[in-house]
């Protein structure tokens, strides 16, 4: 796989540059973060005194608390002994809990170096998830390289990630760079970091100068319109399909041009479970191939909870390409999450 322009890897601080803006956001929210156990997610009837309560504490965005602390997991959580406390970021988290596990998704270099040091003051808490093995996936470049590394092929199916380029910054440079490498037409272009999932897709050479750097640049497969979304929580795998762009022929990228820009694709698009589509479009991807890569991935990227969008090469039954990996996606969106996620906070408990 081609991972070269004008960036080999992003350091920290560029990446802070880029994100500065989102991060400033979370920030404020974070500020301004007084819930009490009582208000949100909290206030739930003790166990019973022969269970002893598994308490999750949490420290997630106004947006990720209302899409994931949904009433039917936190009654299924209390029905099992678990425990949902916000974290009030004003104190030392030290100071608060005790808790078995902290779940967070939360920007900002101070968040993580307070999550850091508690981690290491407290051994004992389970930290879903460490925050540098969080930051490798919010690069593009870096997250897709692990899976291009891992070069997975058995008799199942073939896994990679599709030609792309990392462009650091000069738009008008586009076309030359990727003369260079080799890339075809149509290319999707993303932006490098994963706090934004907008994307673009450029159909001739003289578009590109368009762009906005830093991006990725990703050859585009045709993959009949289709993607799977592989959520992935501890050992646990669901797959959804999800509409995706539609397949380009020749001839209309020839008859083609300019940059088009579409919101997030596989978020906003509709579900595919019901759909009435080809078979060899809709047949999900193996289950042992999705175990092998998940097992592979969860050691190699050092995380439980995230999730792939993969697709697989219009006109093949065994070629697949991951495209995107999230961490902790939108849950909600995943049928029967609540026991998937219930038990696994379980076995983290069980398993000490």
């Amino acid at each position: 796989m081609r991972m070269g322009g004008e960036l080999a890897y992003c350091t920290e601080e560029k990446e802070e540059e880029v994100i500065k803006d989102t991060e400033l956001e979370d920030e404020k929210m974070v500020a301004k973060m007084r819930y009490s156990a009582a208000a949100i997610g909290g206030g739930f009837s003790p166990p019973p005194s022969t269970m002893k309560a598994v308490v999750v504490g949490y420290a997630l965005t106004t947006k990720k608390i209302k899409s994931f602390l949904q009433p039917k997991l936190e009654g299924l959580a209390r029905n099992k002994g678990i425990l949902f406390v916000a974290i009030d970021i004003s104190k030392p988290l030290s100071d608060q809990g005790p808790f078995d596990i902290v779940l967070h998704k939360l920007s900002g270099k101070e968040w993580r170096s307070i999550l850091e040091d508690y981690r290491i003051t407290h051994p004992d808490v389970t930290v879903l998830d460490p925050p540098d093995a969080i930051q490798h996936v919010y690069s593009r470049q870096s997250m897709l390289q692990v899976v291009a590394d891992l070069n997975l092929s058995d008799p199942y199916g073939k896994v990679g990630v599709p030609e792309q380029l990392v462009i650091k910054k000069d738009s008008s440079s586009i076309p030359d760079s990727v003369n260079t490498a080799g890339l075809r037409l149509p290319l999707v272009a993303k932006p490098l970091f994963a706090k934004s999932h907008e994307l673009s897709l450029a159909y001739d050479e003289l578009s590109l100068q368009k762009l906005e750097p830093p991006l990725v640049l990703q050859e585009f497969i045709n993959h009949g319109g289709l993607l799977f979304k592989v959520y992935i929580v501890g050992e646990a795998i669901k797959v959804l399909r999800r509409f995706s762009l539609p397949d380009v022929s020749k001839r209309e990228l020839k008859a083609s041009a300019g940059v088009y820009r579409f919101p997030r694709v596989s978020c906003a698009a509709a579900s595919a479970d019901e759909a009435d589509l080809d078979p060899h479009v809709a047949e999900l991807p193996p289950k042992p191939l999705l175990e092998r890569l998940a097992k592979e991935l969860r050691h190699r990227l050092g995380l439980r909870l995230f999730n792939l969008d993969i697709i697989r090469e219009h006109g093949t039954r065994d070629r697949y390409y991951v495209i995107d990996i999230n961490y902790f996606p939108g849950y909600g969106k995943m049928p029967e999450y609540e026991h998937i996620f219930t038990d696994f906070l379980l076995s983290l408990v069980q398993s000490k």
